[in-house]
């Protein structure tokens, strides 16, 4: 089975079991993932969460920049920046 039908028939609780092991570094048994494991595994999470197109605000890494008042702490991130050339003469 290849990474993206693996994907496909990945269940919620099988999902939810990978986001969790990522999160603490070791699976439900208590064994410690090793890198390749949490790296795949947190591949996996994140093809799942694409594959089901779930709201940007449930998906893992998901950061929300809102005050109470709707506005956004700090700068939008993917605005373009302004920089100033200064030349001596």
């Amino acid at each position: 089975m290849n990474f993206e039908k693996m994907i496909q028939a990945m269940t919620p609780e099988v999902y939810q079991s990978l986001k969790r092991a990522v999160e603490l570094g070791k699976w439900p048994n208590g064994e410690r993932l090793s890198q390749e494991q949490r790296e795949t595994s947190l591949r996996a999470v994140i093809a799942y969460e694409h594959a089901r197109n779930m709201p940007d605000a449930e998906r893992v890494g998901f950061i929300d920049r809102s005050k109470a008042d709707g506005s956004q702490h700090g700068k939008d991130p993917l605005s373009p920046d302004t920089i100033k050339i200064l030349t001596e003469h």
